[in-house]
């Protein structure tokens, strides 16, 4: 019978020590959500810098969001018309950009996004094929630039997630992006 008329102190003795374990671990995350919205945030700044004459061109947006940093740079900065391969000072802005991201550690996933103007080239039979490989372009300089491969993903997006209007020769220059 002593059994029983000890079981119930032990029993509330568990539930008085989970309570204040709890209120150790509740701080510890909103630390740690602090400190990677304040890494996210000078993050952003440095890239603003880094890309300061063509934000001011209206070429290069920088955006802090719920999920991270968009970056959305303007095709005719990157590359030719009709083109994937990178242009000399488009490698040089996008080095910069390599440098301040390759310390960091958050995953990276370059877009590619065109306009609704349909191309017909060997090389890129449609949109999908052009938006893919300057996506994929953008990663093979941030690996030569010292980002960490597995932290990329390349995805071409076609005209399928326009930002702007393709009526208007403006709002298809702006969709014609990489994010």
């Amino acid at each position: 019978g002593r059994r029983r008329h000890r079981d119930p102190p032990q029993a509330a003795e568990p539930h008085q020590a989970v309570e204040p374990g709890a209120l150790v671990h509740h701080p510890k995350t909103n630390v740690s959500e602090s400190v990677k919205r304040e890494k996210l945030r000078t993050t952003a700044k440095e890239l603003n810098k880094a890309l300061g004459p063509l934000v001011d061109q209206g070429k290069v947006t920088v955006t802090e969001g719920a999920l991270g940093i968009t970056v959305d740079i303007n095709a005719s900065v990157l590359f030719a018309p009709g083109d994937a391969r990178l242009d000399l000072g488009a490698v040089r802005a996008l080095a910069a950009v390599a440098q301040i991201l390759a310390p960091t550690d958050f995953p990276i996933t370059v877009e590619g996004h065109t306009d609704n103007t349909p191309i017909n080239t060997p090389q890129f039979p449609t949109n999908w094929e052009l938006s893919g490989n300057r996506a994929s372009s953008v990663v093979r300089l941030f690996i030569e630039s010292g980002v960490d491969g597995r932290r990329l993903t390349a995805t071409g997006f076609a005209d399928q997630r326009p930002i702007a209007d393709n009526a208007t020769p403006e709002g298809r220059q702006r969709n014609r992006r990489v994010s």
